[in-house]
């Protein structure tokens, strides 16, 4: 049986991102490796289904790019997460992988060094750009249809450089 590095990872937004496939891609073509996907089910955005449904997508594309991986959903709270799954005998490091500084909520309550501090364990940070904004359609209500009213859909409308 062939040694590998045991990798957890703690990932929600970015879980399916490809910056994060390309690390662990990285690291597997330097030895072979298994990383556990954490995916925290957040209490809004769908909860414990979307959180469901990002692990499999997430899993599907370490799979297929030749990565052994499994996963689950975690708590709420990444420490709480981490915390629950986190074994030094399982596990060699950690992956944390987030949004920017900018837009990270994980990032500005200081995740990566929190989750180092709980477990001893070496850290690593993923920092991942996020999702370009897709082409939105702005769909009239019925009743302003005949006003020419528009509503906007505040926050996505971002200029593109």
């Amino acid at each position: 049986m062939t040694w590998k590095r045991s990798i957890l990872v703690v990932a929600n937004i970015t879980a399916t991102s490809e910056a994060l496939l390309a690390e662990l891609t990285r690291r597997a073509q330097r030895e072979p490796l298994i990383a556990t996907l954490i995916v925290p089910a957040t209490s809004s955005e769908g909860g414990r289904e979307a959180a469901r449904a990002q692990l499999q997508a997430a899993l599907e594309s370490l799979r297929a790019a030749g990565i052994e991986a499994d996963g689950l959903i975690g708590d709420s709270d990444p420490i709480l997460a981490v915390s629950e799954a986190w074994d030094p005998k399982r596990y060699d490091e950690i992956i944390v992988s987030t949004l920017p500084m900018s837009e990270s909520k994980w990032l500005h309550a200081g995740l990566p060094e929190r989750i180092g501090k709980l477990t001893g364990a070496a850290v690593t940070h993923v920092a991942v750009p996020p999702p370009r904004a897709e082409a939105h359609t702005v769909v009239r209500k019925p009743e302003q249809a005949h006003l020419g009213i528009v509503t906007p859909l505040a926050g996505l409308w971002r200029r593109r450089t």
